[in-house]
């Protein structure tokens, strides 16, 4: 039970609050123009991957699980590009918001063919161990593909991520500008 002695009452001049730095929500710290460049790059980099989508052709390989890693993989790489080449996290954060909107408003449907979670955290753990990463993707794109060790399918994945990733880069490096 308390006591008498153990309530304190404030005076009339109450002691000072320490004063915490305010700081505004990351999204409004950017400059306008940088917003409008981010979202432009978000843009740019969705019409590149639905170009690309649309014209797949992988040849005698074509099958529909293939086409859908395929498009997956590219998805990936199109967010992981936007994420490794703007430095700026919010930038980022920016261009990837823009580049699934305008994938939204583009094709509702390959927007949400796009959107396997799944396979993306497979991608991710390759990309996050930072070692062999070209390696690892393929090996990924390969088991997703139910190709497990084929170096065929690791090849292919290979190169369709160094390939778009560099496409990727070279439209956001130049929208930066």
């Amino acid at each position: 039970m308390c006591s008498d002695k153990d309530i304190k009452i404030a005076s009339s001049r109450p002691s000072k609050s320490p004063q915490f730095h305010k700081t505004e929500p990351i999204q409004n710290t950017v400059k306008t123009e940088t917003k409008k460049a981010a979202k432009q790059i978000g843009e740019k980099v969705a019409e590149l991957f639905a170009d690309e989508v649309s014209y797949a052709n992988i040849g005698e390989m074509d099958n529909g699980e293939l086409i859908s890693q395929r498009r997956l993989l590219l998805c990936f790489t199109a967010i992981a590009s936007l994420e490794n080449y703007i430095s700026d996290e919010a930038v980022s954060d920016i261009a990837k918001k823009s580049f699934l909107d305008t994938l939204k408003k583009m094709d509702m449907s390959l927007y949400k063919a796009s959107s396997e979670m799944g396979a993306f955290s497979f991608y991710y753990l390759a990309l996050r161990r930072g070692t062999d990463v070209i390696r690892r993707i393929g090996q990924t794109f390969a088991m997703l593909c139910s190709h497990d060790g084929d170096p065929i399918f690791q090849e292919m994945g290979e190169a369709l991520y160094c390939w778009f990733s560099s496409q990727a880069k070279k439209t956001i490096l130049e929208l930066l500008k």
